[in-house]
């Protein structure tokens, strides 16, 4: 019933921008933690962003300056605009929702809805 469809994913070259986008169903936006995770190549899935339905957001350190994520409740879309895209943001980017209030500490194991994930690749 609840599903997260992600898109927006592609190859872009570093320094350019993209923009991913995280289509929820069955879920309210406005009433869940909703952000993004991402797993390169060998790594863990790892936290990238996140916004409170209240709006406030959250950062990985690795991202802050750079993306920035936002939401339509009347769309009940997330997005996450990636700016100055570096190769090493490559990734399978994932979108995610939890009941609980999130933060900037956010675990995966925390998550309570995942998407399939959309792959960003950025060349050098």
């Amino acid at each position: 019933q609840v599903q997260l469809v992600e898109s927006g994913g592609g190859l872009v070259q570093g320094g350019g921008s993209l923009r991913v986008s995280c289509l929820a169903s069955g879920l309210p936006i406005r009433g869940y933690s909703m952000g993004w995770f991402r797993q390169a190549p060998g790594k863990e899935r790892e936290f990238v962003a996140l916004i409170r339905s209240l709006g406030s957001t959250f950062y990985a350190d690795s991202v802050r300056g750079r993306f920035t994520i936002s939401g339509d409740n009347a769309k009940n879309t997330v997005f996450l605009q990636m700016n100055s895209l570096k190769p090493e943001d490559t990734a399978v980017y994932y979108c995610a929702a939890s009941l609980a209030t999130m933060g900037a500490s956010w675990k995966s194991r925390r998550v309570d809805y995942w998407g399939e994930g959309t792959l960003v690749t950025v060349s050098s």
